[in-house]
């Protein structure tokens, strides 16, 4: 007899290549993947309850020594199980007092989760004042660059107008279409739509508006719905809208940026955000924690780290950290010398969770992504 230890992400098909029967290979899936939930302000009536129930069922509860004793009203907690334990908690606890019944309802999130295929958005500039120089475009330069990014392997590709770098300033609308009129024109006479998905990376009305009416299918909002208008006029389109979050704006967002807790505090803006998105019509919903925009480094690598917390929302998840200084701060680099730093932040992003990879590099990361697929699909037996 041999042993050794094996890791595959899609365990369903390595247990039919095993030979289980259908019913095994449904109960042992759920086994085998484990999960962490960390429950903030959890009563401690609940905590006693949720920590026995767990254990009945081979899960566990991590709490404080003070629950035992009740020493305080409310204790912050963490939730071990499998999916199977989450599965059979979220129908236990729905009998269960002290808010139990509300975490009843949030474990069903966390579980059968949607998996979407990756994607590539390219980025390209029409503004002078973009953070990468390499990203501006002007004319019939723009629509070279875009050509040869579809080639490149680009599955969308975001237009933007005005730069949102840490301590840019908003122009008049007006002054964003006049940049951006000539290549919108350029897409739709060329048709350019029906080969990629086009993005507008705006959140001015009028500018939107004449995006959509030549062949653009995605609003990309750093202020995340912000206004009404912008949400009626995506509603009107039936556009796929990405809520981004931003603390304050570009003007001050980089200026001590704070959150009590960044992964729930973002996670609060989102549910906002889809619940106001959801009674404007709008259906199709990508979510983007915004790295950078308001964030310290720490904050950055922590949404990183827990970005498949996100999930629960069922929507794409995207990530843009394409070249941004949080690699420079880290391990000190020009922005001409930080693609390797982008690579690792991004293929890191797809492994917990992201679908959507904004990013200036489409060639560089069609390749890395696709030998990150490989690796991941391959099967033992």
């Amino acid at each position: 007899m041999r042993v050794f230890k094996v890791k595959n992400k899609n365990i369903s098909s390595f247990l039919e290549k095993l030979g289980c029967d259908k019913g095994g290979v449904n109960i042992l899936s759920k086994k085998s993947e484990l999960h962490t939930l960390y429950i903030k302000d959890l009563h401690v009536g609940a905590a006693n309850i949720l920590k026995q129930d767990a254990l009945s069922i081979g899960a566990d509860l991590a709490v404080p020594t003070g629950v035992v004793i009740a020493s305080e009203k409310y204790f912050d907690a963490l939730l071990i199980g499998t999916t199977k334990h989450f599965e059979i908690l979220s129908k236990k606890e729905l009998a269960q007092p002290f808010g139990l019944k509300n975490l009843a309802h949030y474990l069903k999130t966390f579980i059968n989760q949607k998996e979407f295929k990756t994607k590539i958005m390219g980025i390209v500039n029409a503004n002078d004042d973009s953070f990468f120089e390499k990203s501006r475009f002007q004319g019939s330069n723009a629509i070279s660059k875009m050509e040869l990014m579809i080639e490149d392997g680009a599955d969308i590709i975001d237009l933007g107008g005005v730069s949102s770098r840490p301590g840019s300033i908003a122009v008049p609308w007006e002054e964003e279409l006049e940049r951006l009129k000539p290549i919108l024109d350029l897409i739709f006479a060329q048709k350019l739509y029906e080969k990629v998905d086009f993005s507008l990376d705006s959140y001015e009305p009028e500018v939107l508006k004449y995006a959509l009416n030549r062949g653009f299918k995605i609003v990309n909002d750093i202020t995340g719905l912000e206004n009404d208008e912008v949400c009626k006029l995506s509603a009107s389109y039936k556009a796929q809208v990405v809520i981004m979050h931003m603390q304050k704006d570009p003007t001050n967002m980089q200026k001590d940026p704070f959150y009590e807790n960044v992964i729930l505090d973002i996670d609060e803006f989102f549910e906002n955000r889809v619940e106001k998105a959801k009674g404007f019509g709008i259906e199709n919903i990508i979510l983007d924690v915004g790295i950078g925009f308001g964030k310290t480094l720490e904050h950055n690598l922590l949404l990183l780290k827990n970005l498949e917390h996100f999930k629960h929302f069922g929507y794409e998840l995207l990530i843009g950290a394409s070249r941004k200084s949080m690699i420079n701060m880290v391990v000190p680099s020009s922005i001409e010398d930080r693609l390797p730093g982008t690579l690792a932040i991004h293929l890191e992003s797809i492994k917990n969770g992201a679908s959507i990879i904004r990013c200036h590099d489409v060639k560089e990361h069609y390749q890395a992504i696709k030998l990150q697929e490989a690796i991941q699909s391959v099967e033992i037996l």
